[in-house]
């Protein structure tokens, strides 16, 4: 098919990967991607779906640098591609398919000029379509970029350049379901007619995709709807629903986690003779309750969780001085805090970006950290994960820098 500037796009299905649910290769000026999946029953009572995306350095025609000559750990720009292809998907999944999924997207080939993240979200959603999974798609998504006043579709890096924004847009045909990037101070109508040209720009590649499955002719699996415990679930509603109406107004957050902390523990014991074993659904229903009981207060009352009405934001505030030897600043919004700190270098402090695209230096790094303390829990650390590094980015798009 033809996409951005009549350049050619090619797809083949089925010739690597022969053992995966679904396998696409896709190439695109010279960019080329696997975007292979695998699922296998699990008994879990979440959604375990992983996606990993990874430029090999043979894509470039290079040899990774470092002692072992091998890629490592994935890389901040590897990490944000990862959450670009997951945040789209993951919400067109049935509510009950439980499986192991994992989406792997590798770049075997790469010009100089093109983003292969923005293929392999394409090729994620195309594989997804020729498997068994029951995935609600397709998906597409596109970068858009203005240049001299004309929106265009996919543009190269040097396009970009030029651009005064820079927006990736993930949408099914009906509906625009993600929008992630920046712009120079540009108006909101700018934004919105932004984002329409790029949702009307992957309508073909969505009608590629619903023809591709045709072609494959692959059926999906049948997801059995969940069986819900009716007895159990009238039980708990009237040992704790009343409960949890008066606690889901209490505005203190760390109070009214703990009334219904309470109220679980309650009704566990209360139940724990006449339903053996049940712990993990009455929790369920326990959940459900109070996530129904928060949207209707939003509703029907106009009164957020904390007292807030829907138009006003929580109270900010600053404090400065705090360390000796830095510059620091504590931001308080609500309950919520960050303890700013700034170290400023010189050149020689620039980071070294080696990627497929060549050799690059940044001189403003915006590292992002969630410690598991600062909400109440804990876990094993060893490095920033791909929360951090993504919220991180979001961050730094707003900074000056």
């Amino acid at each position: 098919m033809w996409w951005k500037n009549h350049h050619h796009r090619n797809r083949q299905d089925g010739q690597t990967g022969q053992r995966r649910r679904g396998c696409q290769q896709r190439r695109y000026q010279g960019t080329g991607d696997c975007g292979c999946h695998q699922d296998c029953q699990g008994r879990q009572d979440f959604f375990p779906l992983t996606v990993n995306y990874q430029e090999k350095a043979y894509a470039g025609g290079k040899i990774p640098g470092g002692f072992f000559k091998r890629e490592a750990r994935p890389s901040d720009n590897e990490t944000l591609t990862c959450r670009l292809i997951d945040r789209p998907i993951r919400p067109l999944f049935p509510d009950n398919f439980l499986n192991d999924t994992q989406i792997m997207a590798t770049v075997i080939s790469a010009d100089k000029d093109n983003d292969p993240g923005i293929l392999s979200m394409v090729g994620a959603s195309a594989a997804l379509m020729v498997s068994d999974i029951p995935f609600q798609g397709p998906i597409a998504g596109v970068k858009v970029g203005r240049i001299d006043g004309r929106f265009v579709a996919n543009p190269g890096f040097e396009e970009m350049e030029k651009s005064d924004i820079e927006i990736v847009v993930a949408a099914s045909k009906d509906a625009i379901i993600m929008v992630e990037g920046s712009a120079a101070e540009v108006s909101e109508e700018d934004m919105l007619e932004a984002i329409f040209f790029g949702h009307a720009a992957i309508q073909g590649l969505l009608s590629a995709q619903v023809e591709l499955a045709q072609k494959a002719g692959v059926a999906k699996r049948e997801v059995l709807p969940p069986v819900v415990n009716e007895a159990l679930k009238a039980k708990v509603k009237e040992l704790a629903y009343s409960r949890m109406k008066e606690a889901v107004r209490i505005k203190s957050k760390v109070e009214r986690h703990n009334t219904i902390d309470a109220i679980t523990g309650d009704v566990l014991v209360a139940l724990a003779e006449e339903f053996e074993g049940a712990a993990k659904e009455i929790k369920g229903f326990l959940g459900d309750f109070e996530y129904d009981l928060v949207r209707e207060h939003i509703i029907k009352d106009g009164e957020r969780i904390d007292g807030r009405d829907t138009k006003t934001i929580r109270q900010i505030t600053t404090e400065v001085g705090l360390l000796p030897r830095a510059m620091v600043r504590l931001f308080t919004r609500g309950e919520t805090q960050a303890l700013v700190v700034a170290t400023l270098g010189t050149s020689i402090d620039e980071q070294r970006i080696d990627s497929l695209f060549g050799e690059s230096k940044k001189r403003f790094l915006l590292h992002y950290n969630f410690p598991p303390f600062s909400v109440g829990e804990t876990s094993f650390r060893l490095a920033p994960g791909r929360r951090e590094i993504g919220h991180g980015m979001l961050a730094e798009r707003l900074s000056p820098g």
